[in-house]
């Protein structure tokens, strides 16, 4: 299989027809046409749905759209690595993290290493620890932010030095803000909104389970997140109390919301990780010793 090929797949499953692909690509809509009959031919699936005006994508498609893009991304990955080679130390270097402040330890890091190595490039990916996880376990990423308790058996890990404190964000006008910390009685029947790590069946869930104690079961969680910016969309229109850590939800005077710290405190410390026996980059290793100087 081409990974040329699979730039003409993805790009005609973004553009939705077969002639903006080829104006785009600028190719010949027969030649193109070609190499992706060609293509499913070797797959042995039919990938599109064509009609007059449009095309697309089968369920087999989807399948292959979403497995293509990891190729592509791998292979301009790998790419940029080997040209990075031949230069200084340039290149790319690839972080996934989920939201919490104490990303502002990474970006001091990446600010003293850019003032010696301008040419270094670097990518952050936001996602809960299932998506950073995988795409770290695919080679997509070269280093992973994991708020704990995590997994870290698959990985090495650098610890942060800083903490992340857990609490409610609410309306200003919220019943609740009045208080100056949230107990877990406090939380019973109102309507909550929480993140999808938080209740899914792992450690975590547990260690948010006591906190709450014998009434865990009795929450009421309307909604599931996983990225707080949109929580705090929700909690502006009065869907509910957010549960989440405290500095990355806007809280300032210009907001109407405000962060109410849990009690008894419940805190989560976090890791750096990358994959065991992982050959890195220059400039992803020279971001490694430079974390490795900090921390």
């Amino acid at each position: 299989m081409d990974v040329r090929v699979l730039r003409y797949f993805l790009t005609v499953a973004r553009e939705g027809s077969m002639t903006g692909a080829a104006n785009y690509l600028h190719v010949t809509q027969p030649t193109l046409s070609r190499q992706l009959k060609d293509l499913e031919h070797e797959l042995g699936k039919k990938l599109f749905i064509r009609s007059s005006h449009s095309i697309h994508l089968t369920d087999e498609g989807m399948l292959l759209k979403q497995r293509a893009e990891e190729i592509v991304n791998m292979v301009d990955k790998l790419e940029a690595e080997f040209r990075s080679m031949e230069e200084t130390i340039s290149g790319d270097v690839y972080i996934g993290c989920g939201e919490t402040d104490a990303m502002k330890q990474i970006a001091r890091a990446v600010r003293d290493l850019q003032l010696r190595y301008p040419n270094i490039r670097y990518h952050l990916y936001s996602g809960n620890e299932d998506e950073v996880t995988e795409r770290l376990d695919k080679g997509l990423l070269d280093f992973g932010v994991l708020i704990q308790p995590a997994d870290l058996s698959k990985y090495n890990y650098i610890k942060i030095p800083a903490m992340d404190i857990w609490g409610v964000v609410m309306r200003d006008d919220s019943p609740l803000a009045v208080k100056d910390t949230i107990r877990a009685a406090d939380l019973i029947n109102v309507p909550l909104i929480c993140s999808r790590q938080a209740m899914k069946q792992t450690y975590f869930k547990n260690e948010f389970a006591d906190w709450f104690g014998e009434d865990f079961d009795k929450l009421n969680v309307v909604t599931t997140y996983n990225l707080a910016y949109n929580a705090a969309i929700m909690v502006e229109e009065g869907i509910g109390y957010a549960i989440t850590l405290d500095k990355i939800v806007n809280t300032s005077s210009d907001s109407n919301l405000c962060f109410r710290p849990l009690e008894p405190r419940l805190e989560s410390g976090l890791n750096m990780v990358w994959k065991k026996h992982q050959v890195f980059s220059a400039a992803a290793d020279m971001f490694l010793k430079e974390i490795q100087a900090k921390f």
